[in-house]
This record gives C-alpha cells, sequence and structure tokens, in this order.
C-alpha cells in the first residue's frame, strides 16, 4: 500500500503544481484579496489553511510531532507559499515511511476541541489530501470571481 500511496501523493503533487503554475498568472493583489464570499478569506488564506492542515494531521495528530504551524502574516505572495509545500512534501514523505507497515493500525488522535476519536494513518492520509483537493477547487473558484479563467487542474488533464 505505501507504493500506492507514494503514487497517489505524486499525483496531488502534479494537480498542486497545475494550481501553481496557474496562480503564477494571477496578480499578487488578488492572491490576497478577501473575497466575502469565502468567509472574508483570501486564495492565499486558502492554500496556507490546507498546508497548516497538513500539519496538525500528519505531525501533529498521527506523528505526535509538535511543529509550529504557518503564520500567515509570514504568507503573502506565492514564493512563500510554495516554499511552506516544500516543507509539507517533506513531511508527507516522513509519514509515508513512518507508517508504510502501518497504514492500517488505527490510532488515538484528540483534535484541538479535546475530543478523540480513532483513525487509521491511510484514513488521515486520505483526509488530508482530499481537504487539499476541495480547497484548491475553492481557489479556483475564488480566481473566477475575480475575473481571472481557471486552467484545468485535476490530476487527469490534457
Amino acid at each position: 500500500m505505501y507504493s500506492a500511496l507514494l503514487h497517489q501523493y505524486h499525483l496531488v503533487l502534479s494537480a498542486r503544481g497545475a494550481l501553481f503554475d496557474y496562480c503564477e498568472t494571477i496578480k499578487t493583489e488578488h492572491m490576497l484579496t478577501r473575497l466575502p464570499s469565502f468567509n472574508n478569506e483570501s486564495m492565499v488564506t486558502q492554500l496556507m489553511h490546507v498546508a497548516n492542515c497538513y500539519l496538525f494531521w500528519l505531525a501533529k495528530s498521527v506523528m505526535q510531532h509538535q511543529r509550529p504551524y504557518f503564520k500567515e502574516e509570514e504568507h503573502s505572495d506565492l514564493i512563500s507559499v510554495c516554499n511552506a509545500y516544500r516543507q509539507v512534501d517533506l513531511l508527507v514523505n516522513e509519514f509515508l515511511q513512518n507508517f508504510k507497515d502501518s497504514l492500517e493500525q488505527q490510532r488515538v488522535i484528540t483534535r484541538p476541541d479535546g475530543n478523540t476519536l480513532k483513525r487509521s494513518p491511510f484514513e488521515i492520509f486520505t483526509h488530508v489530501i482530499t481537504h487539499e483537493f476541495h480547497h484548491k477547487g475553492q481557489v479556483i473558484n475564488m480566481s473566477r470571481q475575480l475575473g481571472y479563467i481557471p486552467v484545468d487542474t485535476d490530476v487527469i488533464r490534457d
């Protein structure tokens, strides 16, 4: 299963690369524009939320590592966002390597509100990548609202 998940993450990287290439065509001020229709979030805050969710679920919840979250004020352009995602990529590789022999083993995870749940590393990995795609769609929608014509950023594209 480890090699399948590694391959799956490479597909995520490809789709993310298409999104970041597209984001390079968007003016920085638009990347930072907070849209009322998205709870006053910007494309950058959406992307950083996803990066921080990788940290929360993989590092803090499953691996029990106390890594600092990415700070919004330190990520105000696409270059800094991409740098944060390079750290996310390293984390994903570490996570998959650490759990390659126990991806199905249930673990107790404590949520920020103190509630606990049991999930396997496989379930958590699935959650973070689908969560990324949810927010990738929101970033595309936000750009459309700002007058841009999005490109295809799916895993399967021409």
